[in-house]
């Protein structure tokens, strides 16, 4: 028997001693399991219960040792030293430090095009790197020997702790990436340091993970086996969990809530979170390249309607690409026409189409890419019947969402519907995806002035003279409107009441290792 045949019998075997089976409905079928390709929410939730950073989540999803044991910074701020503890990967190799710069140094890799490289960018010479001027090996990690990290910033950035606990600072194990390219992160291939070792993945149906012996405290895992099903239609979704064919389920089907507060308040829980809902708008583009075009359509987005009417979360609309309590981030910009009425701002709306040469009998038609997700398909239909206002005509297209992604990386799109939730609770978090170079900065946005305001930002050490120089960033950012910013975001979830250690976070991180079946 191979040694790794020999690991999964021993997996195996304790996944079957283990207590219970937990069904977590996952909103959309993960696209890569490998963190430096990951880039959704889906794939965050596997991904964080099967490896762990130097840092990592509690049950409330604030920042705890993870592989490190400790640390310590630097006066100024700008030095971390991270002590690792003895750790082993589920084949039984070592976690090392190593293990952590060489991850990092694959993710900024321009050859990797890592899909969330820019969390990293917080790391001295990570954004140079990213963008091929520099070789990985300049970057501000280093490791002096193999249970010590010590990490150079860029700035002072006491939001690291939360940062490294994050899918794109999350360690691979690099012999085995080394030996087998991509290829390592299949299932019978795939090592994991964290609570959970991956059993199998049969794509469209789940994802099944079951209890990692050899992690560092396997001994307070209680759950053997974990499923995460793709769950792209929400209201089939939370049928599943009525029938107790699902525990938790998230999103949920804004119709539904109503009926969840009357019949299941203890199931629903719904948590503001720091995040927005947005419209990326490809200024690639011809006709999007025109400011007036991309104003109008701002304008024209009733956003009160459809935090108020359409979703009915208790979401409140989106006027600045920065949510509301961001840390040091109090009196941050706003759109300048929030406070003018809708008839106002349609009146704006249709003056600017006709000055760009639309009218009734020469509309501007365009295609609004988005999932099968019942909301976000209720929400482009409510946009559609908006923009027909001022002479566009929005044609909706479908997908799954790892298609509709990758259409939006690659630029063949036109409008797209999306969302972003903080991996880290800083402003520059939010700005850094309109950053010239910036893998999710889909919409293809470049100003030289943003990108100088957010390069003096992350050299200021002075905390509130950074907060000013990233609110000019973002006015920068607002005058050319790149996105139509949506509502800010509200996280919903449903729990069976067999599940125990569920902790309502504005981050909606609940890994499964926190978690017990009563």
């Amino acid at each position: 028997m191979t040694r790794l045949a020999l690991v999964f019998l021993l997996l195996a075997t304790l996944g079957a001693q283990a207590q219970g089976v937990l069904n977590r409905g996952n909103s959309f079928e993960p696209d890569s399991l490998d963190p430096h390709f990951a880039g959704t929410t889906a794939e965050s939730n596997i991904i964080g219960d099967l490896l762990v950073g130097l840092t990592t989540f509690d049950a409330a999803a604030k920042p705890i040792p993870g592989i490190a044991e400790r640390w310590e910074t630097t006066q100024d701020g700008l030095t971390w030293t991270f002590h690792l503890r003895k750790a082993q990967w589920s084949n039984g190799d070592p976690v090392t430090a190593q293990d952590f710069v060489w991850s990092w140094q694959r993710m900024l890799d321009p050859k990797t095009a890592g899909r969330s490289a820019q969390n990293l960018w917080v790391l001295k010479n990570a954004r140079a790197i990213s963008g091929g001027k520099l070789p990985v090996t300049a970057l501000g990690a280093r490791a002096p020997d193999a249970r010590t990290v010590v990490v150079t910033l860029e700035h002072p950035a006491p939001y690291l702790p939360e940062l490294m606990a994050f899918t794109s600072a999350l360690p691979v194990p690099r012999k085995l990436v080394e030996a087998k390219g991509n290829g390592w992160s299949r299932p019978g291939v795939y090592v994991s340091n964290g609570p959970y070792a991956l059993k199998d993945w049969r794509p469209g149906d789940h994802v099944t993970l079951v209890k990692n012996p050899r992690f560092y405290d396997a001994a307070r895992v209680r759950i053997g086996t974990v499923n995460f099903h793709p769950t792209v239609d929400t209201q089939a979704a939370l049928r599943r969990l009525r029938a107790g064919e699902l525990d938790l389920q998230t999103p949920l089907p804004s119709a539904q809530v109503e009926w969840l507060r009357a019949n299941m308040p203890r199931a629903l829980h719904i948590v503001p979170s720091l995040a927005i809902a947005y419209m990326p708008m490809n200024l690639r583009d011809p006709a999007l390249k025109d400011i007036r075009v991309r104003r109008a359509l701002n304008l024209v987005y009733d956003r009160e309607a459809v935090a108020q009417k359409v979703m009915k979360l208790g979401e409140t609309p989106a006027y600045a690409f920065v949510p509301p309590g961001i840390a040091n981030y109090a009196g941050g910009p706003r759109l300048p026409f929030q406070s003018t009425p809708m008839p106002a701002r349609v009146a704006e709306a249709r003056k600017l189409m006709q000055e760009a040469g639309y009218g009734p009998f020469n509309k501007l038609r365009l295609t609004l890419d988005t999932t099968g997700n019942p909301d976000n398909r209720r929400i482009a239909a409510v946009f559609q019947a908006m923009a027909r206002q001022i002479y566009v005509d929005v044609q909706i297209r479908v997908s799954d969402y790892q298609v509709m992604l990758k259409a939006m990386r690659q630029g063949q799109f036109q409008l797209g519907l999306n969302s972003w939730l903080a991996d880290f609770d800083d402003a520059s978090n939010f700005l850094d995806l309109l950053r010239t170079g910036s893998p999710t900065n889909y919409a293809g946005y470049s100003n030289p002035k943003f990108d100088a305001a957010m390069e003096r930002a992350a050299a200021q050490p002075d905390t509130n003279k950074r907060r000013l120089l990233l609110q000019a960033a973002e006015r920068i950012a607002q005058a050319d409107l790149p996105w139509v910013v949506i509502r800010n975001y509200s996280q919903s979830e449903a729990v069976a009441p067999r599940v125990g250690g569920y902790v309502p976070n504005p981050r909606m991180v609940n890994r499964s290792r926190w978690l017990w079946l009563k």
